[in-house]
């Protein structure tokens, strides 16, 4: 390679790098720049970068950073923090409180609830009444409520309105309130009635019909249905926000496309614990005994279930005693039942969460993942038996016919055992999101854990009915 091709992929390497602008911003905040220019520059970051830079400076370093950038800018950096108690600890509660008030309100709820009580009281004991009653709202829902996952950014107007007085009302409420794609229209008993994109109102002449441009079959949700029931309807509409309303369609808040991003991403985190057999999640620095408590409850369970195996075990002994061989292969027919129902579970469940099935859509899900496990295990037993039989016989010095045939009872087993781990791996999930339990609860172990039971039985009986009863190999 000549001087000029490395030059060539050393200037590609570098602009696929990104900058570390936590670095960055550091050595400009440490320099000797006026504090005009720090601000300027400081200014040209996303908040969640200057999120990141708060653990390398000092706390003086921290403090003057506040004071250049001002409450609204700093309320949205302590938005992206994960633990912002020590940093407010540093701040008087008056700071504090003016941060908190520059918050969009779900923030704010999310922020204060990252604090202890004493912090919480002192904040909202200095923060305006506006502030205080939307931050109250949204603590009123339970957590699995959508209402507790609004935010009041939101510009309403009033119906009857010209198109000159939507837009004196748009840029009055926009100093307050950003969330501007859409502004929602009510009744003047402040009813829901209707929203006009954005882009409508602007493209509007002065003495167009404002009630032209209103779009009255506009989607919503309720402020008391849970996040579960109306997430995916929320996922099918392709809009910047989504009203929520109270049971009187009153406007409260509402869902941004950020909210939902979060809201999806919880969801996800949620049924990923479940599927790892865990009550709730877990971070990092969580005490053992709480982490312990979030776990016991399934391991216990599927202890139990492990020893209804082992026993199921323990009634094949005279099989393993009289073949030993066998049990050789036991964890090759076992592992490939777990997987096979696991990934049919998978399937399931997504496709659960997705859309609600009919009786007939889902007998067309256990028909297809029976026929999944099937063939795949069709596929997986032929070579089984091609691969255990050569190993048995030249590795255990075992007669041809002898290793074949036990070779064969493998791959009938596998067959067998995979074609029933996918059935049950969708018939489970079925069961539980028929009695109205969360179908991420037939977690992977615990599905991996019937189908062992699935496996034993097919191996062993298979092995007991097949090479002792019929071809006398013991």
């Amino acid at each position: 390679m000549d001087d000029n091709e490395e030059r060539v992929e050393q200037e590609e390497e570098e602009k696929m790098e990104r900058p570390d602008y936590a670095e960055e911003i550091s050595q400009m905040l440490y320099s000797d720049l006026d504090l005009r220019e720090k601000k300027e520059r400081l200014e040209n970051y996303h908040a969640n970068d200057i999120a990141d830079v708060l653990p390398l400076l000092t706390k003086e370093k921290r403090l003057r950073m506040y004071r250049i950038l001002g409450p609204e800018a700093v309320a949205e950096i302590f938005a992206y923090l994960d633990d912002p108690a020590e940093y407010v600890a540093e701040l008087d509660v008056e700071k504090a409180a003016d941060i908190v008030e520059s918050m969009d309100a779900d923030d704010a709820v999310d922020f204060l609830e990252d604090l202890d009580t004493e912090q919480q009281d002192a904040i909202l004991a200095r923060m305006d009444e506006d502030s205080r009653r939307d931050i109250n709202l949204i603590q009123s829902y339970d957590e699995d409520e959508i209402g507790s996952k609004m935010t009041t950014n939101y510009i309403a107007i009033t119906r009857g309105f010209s198109v000159k007085q939507a837009m004196r009302a748009l840029v009055r409420q926009a100093a307050e309130n950003d969330n501007l794609q859409t502004i929602y229209v009510l009744n003047r008993d402040q009813t829901f009635y209707g929203a006009i994109p954005l882009k409508d109102l602007i493209r509007a002449r002065e003495f167009d019909d404002l009630d032209e441009l209103i779009t009255t079959s506009y989607p919503y949700v309720y402020d008391y249905e849970t996040v579960s029931e109306c997430i995916e309807e929320l996922k099918d509409y392709s809009e910047d926000s989504i009203p929520v309303l109270s049971r009187e369609k009153k406007l409260l808040g509402v869902i941004t496309s950020q909210d939902l991003v979060e809201v999806v991403d919880e969801e996800m985190g949620e049924d990923y614990v479940k599927l790892a057999g865990l009550t709730e999640e877990e971070d990092l620095n969580e005490p053992l005994l709480q982490s312990m408590k979030k776990r016991i409850t399934w391991l216990a369970i599927l202890m139990a279930l492990g020893l209804v195996v082992s026993s199921v075990v323990a009634v094949f002994e005279p099989v393993m005693s009289a073949l030993t061989i066998l049990v050789a292969f036991q964890s090759l027919v076992l592992a490939m039942a777990g997987n096979c129902g696991t990934q049919s579970l998978a399937v399931t469940i997504r496709v659960l969460s997705d859309e609600e099935l009919a009786a007939w859509q889902k007998v067309k899900l256990i028909v297809k993942e029976g026929r999944v496990g099937l063939c795949n295990g069709l596929v997986l037993g032929v070579l089984a038996v091609l691969f255990c039989g050569l190993y048995i016989h030249f590795g255990k010095q075992m007669a041809w016919g002898s290793s074949f045939q036990i070779s064969m009872c493998i791959g009938a087993a596998l067959v067998l055992a995979m074609f029933i781990s996918g059935v049950s791996g969708t018939v489970i999930p079925m069961f539980f999101s028929r009695i109205h339990v969360d179908p991420a609860v037939a977690s992977g172990p615990l599905i991996t854990t019937v189908n062992d039971l699935v496996a034993v039985i097919s191996y062993y009986g298979l092995a007991w009915v097949f090479l002792i009863h019929f071809m006398h190999l013991a």
